[in-house]
């Protein structure tokens, strides 16, 4: 779907200005994105494959949920909205917790796509049945729990194992460190 998004500078910062998300990433404008991390007290990660039908990494395994944030929308209301489309899961504001903002510099498809976005990083604390979950089709192919220990092992493996995106292995330690603390606190 193309969206309307809020344009930003390379340091996050509002511009004022706003565009159709392909637009942005045929460009390269900064732009930020939701990502939420669910995760369970027996210290599982809910993993979302994505769907066969993405142009960036299909099949691989990935964040819980994702999504662009609509030009005048908050960080909290689009991890809310993503998380009910994309796997059918009502999320209360008081359920997130930020954990960090991450920069995200990527160029796929021959530069087609600049993919420059700030990901705004959330946890909270899946509390329901995965088989109550609702994937949606066009960005969701599976999804599955995964013990921090198994999701560490396939991390480790992941250039022979094809299981998550490689380049981002640094990003996906700090969600689980972050994740170990707040399991730790419990």
């Amino acid at each position: 779907m193309d969206e309307y998004i809020d344009i930003i500078d390379q340091l996050g910062h509002p511009t004022g200005k706003t565009a159709l998300k392909s637009e942005a990433h045929k460009n390269g404008w900064y732009h930020n994105t939701i990502h939420l991390w669910l995760y369970t007290k027996k210290g599982e990660i809910l993993l979302q494959q994505r769907s066969h039908k993405k142009t960036i990494y299909p099949l691989l395994w990935d964040v819980s949920v994702a999504g662009h944030i609509d030009a005048g929308e908050t960080f909290i209301a689009a991890a809310l909205r993503e998380t009910k489309e994309e796997i059918g899961l009502q999320l209360q504001p008081e359920n997130l917790i930020k954990i960090g903002t991450k920069l995200h510099e990527s160029s796929y498809n021959n530069g087609a796509i600049k993919d420059n976005e700030f990901h705004q990083v959330f946890i909270a604390e899946l509390k329901v049945d995965l088989k109550s979950l609702i994937p949606q089709p066009s960005e969701v192919e599976a999804l599955k729990l995964v013990h921090l220990s198994t999701f560490n092992d396939l991390l480790s493996n992941s250039a022979k194992n094809m299981h998550f995106i490689e380049s981002n292995s640094a990003y996906y330690h700090f969600v689980t460190a972050e994740i170990l603390k707040k399991l730790s606190l419990k």
